[in-house]
């Protein structure tokens, strides 16, 4: 019975814990395998231990070239879709003017069709205006389908703000341009890096839109998914596990600097 009434009061926490375990399982595995050293092709079935693809990460052909590729897509994806996201969140919370319910209800399209839909109407788009499908043409589809998430992210943000610390610094004296770069900014800061966030991993892990948009270029998830049909090379599993560590030392750093401000303002 004790053990039954102790169940029943951290329900809610081992739910959540055997979920977290659910979904960290996955990197837990391609962290093991990366210290693997397959007999044959494929690095599905632990043979030997070793530490060579981590010493030699770039030692398959195109692998580190696609990987800087993504990098730099996701990059600069995510700083477009990050400004024209912040401007047009503002815009709708803050301005009354003609069609905005339906740009509203048109943000969420990108994030409520399948990727397929999108990828094949920017496609279409490209095609008709004579584009060479390559490195422009999966930015500007990386923008389209990242930019519904940022406005989401900041529009949240955004919409709990409190006007009233933006209208004691004006009556301060404080200019438009320091209000919102003093206020402003700094409120909503947390709800742009989260969009920001958000818009580059979409980028970097994206298949489906870069597949139709891509020409002969080739991203990282492209050369995983063409890799996969004829032998995953171990140093997949090391890039995988490098960008997992790096995700997660974002997310601590994140929360102690959010910890840190929260102890400074009490």
């Amino acid at each position: 019975m004790a053990v039954l009434l102790w169940i029943r009061r951290h329900l809610v926490v081992l739910a959540g814990l055997l979920t977290l375990g659910f979904l960290i399982l996955p990197n837990l595995v391609v962290l093991v395998f990366s210290f693997n050293k397959p007999k044959g092709r494929f690095n599905y079935a632990w043979q030997e231990f070793s530490t060579h693809a981590w010493r030699d990460p770039c030692g398959v052909a195109d692998l580190c070239g696609s990987l800087a590729l993504s990098l730099q897509i996701a990059l600069w994806a995510t700083l477009g879709a990050t400004a024209l996201g912040t401007m047009i969140a503002f815009a709708l919370v803050r301005y009354r003017f003609r069609a905005r319910g339906a740009i509203n209800s048109l943000i969420f399209l990108p994030m409520a069709m399948p990727e397929v839909v999108m990828a094949a109407s920017l496609l279409t788009l490209f095609l008709n205006m004579g584009a060479q499908l390559g490195f422009w043409t999966i930015l500007i589809a990386h923008i389209m389908f990242c930019l519904s998430f940022v406005v989401t992210a900041v529009k949240a943000r955004v919409m709990s703000m409190d006007p009233r610390l933006e209208e004691a610094a004006r009556d301060l004296y404080a200019g438009p341009v320091q209000t919102f770069v003093r206020v402003t900014l700094p409120i909503a800061a947390p709800g742009i890096a989260a969009g920001a966030l958000l818009a580059f991993a979409l980028s970097f892990d994206d298949f489906i839109i870069t597949n139709f948009n891509a020409g002969s270029t080739v991203t990282f998830p492209m050369f995983v998914w063409g890799s996969a049909q004829r032998g995953t090379p171990v140093q997949i599993n090391v890039i995988g596990t490098a960008m997992f560590a790096v995700a997660v030392i974002c997310v601590l750093a994140g929360m102690l600097i959010g910890n840190r401000r929260k102890k400074q303002s009490v």
